[in-house]
């Protein structure tokens, strides 16, 4: 087995977060009154991806994404709110979330079985991850959860892995595997860390990016193949 500790990303890769967010803004806009809810929706959606891409590049702060982005939602259809305190109520909305995607259990099952150590590496606030791992029934197959506002750094800097590294008991990166859906953070992060790299790639994107993943897999079924033969 060439590889022994997988760290495995979380939105995308194992968590429905498409799925959470979904049911949040829809909790939080129908308390705030909202009556289209959809075109509220379809804005945000964008808009918080490209604030989270700023975030990884160091454009704005963490907590500046967190407490301006409902303010600048209601802003766009020209009401004011107080961002600080929706941000309150969507982290509590999102913190009940757990879907996640079909077949995740029997894969973590899996890899354990084969013997390999779990970690969860996510980028995120700590309650609303917590939270989620918790609804979603998967936080036992971690043998620890490491969340980047815990360690006071995010995907992809290398110091993420360097503190994940510092706190897993005979840690060795040459064989550790990132895994996930993210060129921009799980890739570029495993790879200014020195980590090798598994691009979960299920809607089958194009690369257009420098970057190259050590492997790309489609499905979980991939993943395990892709183990299997190294």
């Amino acid at each position: 087995m060439k590889y022994k500790f997988l760290l495995f990303d979380l939105d995308h890769t194992l968590l429905d977060f498409d799925a959470a967010e979904d049911v949040a803004l829809d909790f939080l806009l129908a308390e705030e009154g909202v009556e289209d809810i959809q075109t509220y929706k379809d804005y945000y959606v964008p808009m918080n991806k490209s604030l989270w891409k700023d975030l990884e590049q160091k454009k704005i702060t963490k907590k500046e994404l967190v407490n301006t982005r409902f303010e600048k939602l209601f802003a766009h259809f020209g009401i004011e709110k107080d961002g600080a305190y929706l941000a309150e109520r969507y982290q509590f909305f999102l913190s009940k979330q757990g879907q996640t995607f079909p077949g995740v259990e029997d894969l973590l099952k899996n890899l354990i079985h084969q013997g390999y150590e779990l970690y969860a590496a996510t980028n995120g606030i700590t309650s609303i991850q917590t939270g989620r791992l918790e609804q979603s029934g998967i936080a036992p197959f971690f043998k620890k959860i490491f969340i980047s506002e815990q360690l006071h750094t995010q995907k992809p800097d290398a110091a993420f892995y360097e503190k994940i590294g510092a706190r897993i008991p005979n840690f060795d990166k040459n064989h550790a595997l990132m895994i996930g859906d993210s060129l921009s953070a799980d890739i570029q992060g495993g790879n200014n860390a020195g980590i090798d790299t598994i691009w979960y790639n299920p809607q089958h994107l194009e690369n257009t990016t420098q970057l190259h993943p050590t492997y790309e897999v489609h499905s979980y079924k991939d993943l395990l193949d892709c183990l299997d033969k190294l």
